[in-house]
């Protein structure tokens, strides 16, 4: 059963599974809006009988996402101010998602097609504390991180697996990354783990990442619109 939050996401329960999908072919840039309405999806998840046995995040068109939404920055009048409104969700986001009580999965990497590219050198674009806490717990590699952040490589599917930044690159189409993350999901759910004590763990496993996101004061997390 699927449930609408807005129409920049939703958020749907595949058995044992919550998948929330940014809908639309756009480029799902991180504006205030669709982070709120991730956030919102993953209350939702958080809340439903049971709670979230593992969930799955996914995104329809072509691109996962394509970063900050700069034209969004761009057409107010404090850019830099806008700027900091997206940095402050996307901190939010990230604490609700070190703090979920479930398991957590990405759906991005297609064998043939996917690619990483982080575009802030490029873009002249400063990587705050977080994002870079962030990178330095989810890309072991040294190497592999100097040529993401300060190079702005793309790095292929395969490369990616290679380095050890993804776990898997799917052969297929979208619908086959999704399924893929979606087994791998229920494989996790099914262990029957208690949700606390997974996010207990992953604070613990990443702890200076949960210091830089838990207390950065930013707003509650966003009530559930079901």
């Amino acid at each position: 059963m699927a449930a609408g939050t807005g129409t920049l996401c939703a958020v749907e329960r595949r058995g044992r599974v919550h998948v929330i999908t940014l809908t639309g072919a756009g480029e799902h840039r991180l504006s205030p809006a669709l982070l709120s309405a991730i956030r919102s999806a993953v209350a939702a998840a958080r809340a439903s009988p049971g709670g979230a046995g593992a969930l799955v995040l996914a995104a329809e068109g072509k691109f996962f996402s394509n970063g900050y939404d700069l034209a969004w920055a761009r057409a107010g009048p404090d850019p830099a101010g806008r700027v900091s409104a997206m940095r402050a969700a996307l901190r939010d986001l990230v604490a609700d998602l070190v703090a979920l009580a479930a398991p957590t999965v990405a759906a991005v990497m297609r064998a043939a097609r996917g690619f990483l590219y982080m575009s802030e050198v490029d873009a002249g674009i400063k990587i705050v504390d977080f994002v870079a806490e962030l990178l330095r717990g989810k890309v072991p590699d040294a190497a592999a991180r100097r040529d993401l952040v300060m190079k702005g490589e793309k790095m292929t599917a395969a490369e990616a697996v290679r380095r050890g930044v993804v776990d898997a690159a799917v052969d297929g189409g979208a619908d086959d990354v999704v399924a893929a993350a979606v087994a791998l999901a229920e494989e996790l759910a099914g262990k029957g783990w208690d949700g606390e004590t997974v996010a207990e763990i992953r604070k613990t496993t990443w702890p200076a990442l949960w210091r830089k996101v838990k207390d950065y004061g930013g707003e509650a997390p966003a009530r559930p619109r079901l």
